[in-house]
């Protein structure tokens, strides 16, 4: 094992031992509500919420003795990342295997795209789920949103080197602090103040308290697990569209420039550049639309703010979707293939890789036409963007796009309208989740299967899932002798 020795998976189990229990501890609040409805499934919460918790502690105790003296890199925290959100949609799928009845590969689908924010679901009616079930999956994507690892290490561990290796290995970069530590307590504090406020209006703008509740949760997180089979449709009401609609762009914005926001009273809000290019978009691709066909303006707005957010949520049936127009289709595909601004709780691309790829490819032009010796810089917002920062962005677009043409080489052979599994397959892995109809209870195990490598990937932004690849083989080598010749 050349990569992967003992003392490193003692370092890796000793910080997944962490999460777990604070994934144990997460599964457990929704029975608040199982306590208030008098449900009868609060054994379907203690029950896994104990095995992940005592699971945890007894990881993390033996093996703190083992790796005490050990560092963390990068390497670890990408492996840790990764197996957190497989065990957290595992201990979700307990859940609700013991809960509704549900298979366990239906259950691990609906909890991985909980985990992502991705806000797909196979429930084929939400109203005979319990609440506390739709709870959970509520706060699945607000935690996930702002990153599992994020989350828990931010509350439970102190700043220092493992806090800085945990939060990169979640493809988080910003800093709001020199300090990883108090970057992620300033993040934390700011989510939650959102989340307040948001709930706080949807109550005052006369929605229920649990539906406030949930529908804060997940839009906040660009989730879009609506509490109700028909989305925010459910309410035919402009004034909750449009303040989800704000929820969608202050989820899809970065947590930095949200935070200099408060501090400047907006300015540094409206100067940032990913915020510039997010609202570009959104008014471009929604005037285009309005003016392209008969749909609803408002219909039209919320579904390009919903796809560019890498939010999901929408205001009309998988049927309807399905009828767009090749056209919409084609623009909201854009929309979920872009994302929203690096640092937030959107997924897809990120903006900010697609504008310093565009960049680079317009120095190229311009040092190809240039006279012979000349030198050409990238800036984006007064910042000199280097040739291999280019590099990498442009290889993570190519990996990116290999993962989205599997998916939809899988779901194109089990015989899927090549349009609409092309659109599923994009929302899936951009965590977005607005949907066809392709993506469905009855899709084939094999189809299930690979939409899950799609959103987990997407979610962690492809590099930890080939460190864990290349980890788990090298395991499994040193594990089966190789055999010599005679």
């Amino acid at each position: 094992m050349k990569h992967i020795r003992t003392k490193d998976i003692y370092i890796i189990s000793q910080y997944l031992g962490i999460i777990m229990q604070g994934i144990g501890i997460s599964v457990l609040i929704p029975l608040i509500v199982v306590l208030f409805y008098r449900e009868t499934v609060h054994l379907s919460f203690i029950v896994p919420g104990i095995i992940s918790f005592a699971i945890g502690t007894i990881l993390h105790k033996i093996s703190s003795t083992h790796s005490s003296t050990h560092s963390i890199r990068l390497k670890h925290g990408m492996m840790i990342s990764s197996f957190a959100w497989i065990w957290a949609s595992f201990i979700g799928a307990l859940v609700m295997m013991s809960a509704v009845d549900m298979s366990f590969i239906n259950a691990f689908f609906e909890n991985m795209s909980a985990w992502t924010g991705t806000g797909f679901t196979l429930f084929p009616d939400l109203n005979v789920v319990p609440k506390s079930v739709i709870l959970l999956r509520s706060i699945e994507q607000w935690i996930g949103g702002l990153g599992v690892v994020t989350l828990i290490i931010g509350l439970l561990l102190h700043s220092g080197r493992p806090t800085a290796r945990l939060y990169k290995s979640e493809a988080r970069e910003e800093k709001i602090s020199p300090s990883i530590g108090s970057t992620l307590k300033k993040i934390i504090k700011v989510y939650v103040g959102v989340t307040i406020i948001g709930i706080i209006i949807y109550i005052l703008a006369g929605m229920p308290i649990f539906d406030s509740v949930n529908n804060t949760l997940m839009m906040v997180a660009t989730g879009g697990m609506s509490p109700h089979n028909e989305g925010m449709g459910f309410y035919h009401d402009n004034i909750f569209n449009i303040i989800s609609i704000i929820l969608m762009i202050i989820g899809g914005t970065s947590f930095l420039a949200l935070y200099k926001s408060l501090k400047t009273k907006g300015v540094k809000l409206v100067r940032d550049v990913q915020f510039q290019a997010m609202m570009f978009l959104i008014i471009a691709i929604s005037l285009i639309l309005i003016f392209a066909t008969d749909i609803l303006p408002m219909n039209i707005i919320y579904h390009v703010v919903s796809a560019v957010t890498t939010t999901g949520s929408t205001l009309i049936s998988k049927n309807d979707v399905a009828s767009w127009p090749g056209f919409v289709k084609s623009n909201i595909m854009i929309l979920m293939l872009i994302g929203g601004a690096s640092g937030s709780t959107a997924g897809a691309i990120k903006l900010i890789r697609i504008m310093i790829v565009l960049k680079g490819i317009g120095m190229n032009i311009k040092q190809i036409m240039a006279p012979e010796g000349m030198v050409h810089k990238i800036k984006l917002s007064k910042q000199v963007i280097k040739e291999n920062e280019i590099k990498t962005m442009s290889s993570f677009i190519v990996l990116y796009m290999l993962f989205v043409f599997a998916g939809w080489f899988v779901l194109t052979f089990y015989g899927y309208d090549p349009m609409n599994a092309l659109f599923d397959v994009i929302s899936a892995q951009g965590n977005v989740g607005i949907n066809t109809g392709v993506i469905s209870a009855s899709m084939p195990f094999e189809a299930k299967i690979m939409i899950i490598v799609n959103m987990w990937v997407g979610r962690l932004e492809i590099i930890p899932i080939l460190v864990v690849a290349r980890g788990l083989f090298e395991v499994l080598k040193g594990i089966i002798p190789s055999q010599k010749p005679y």
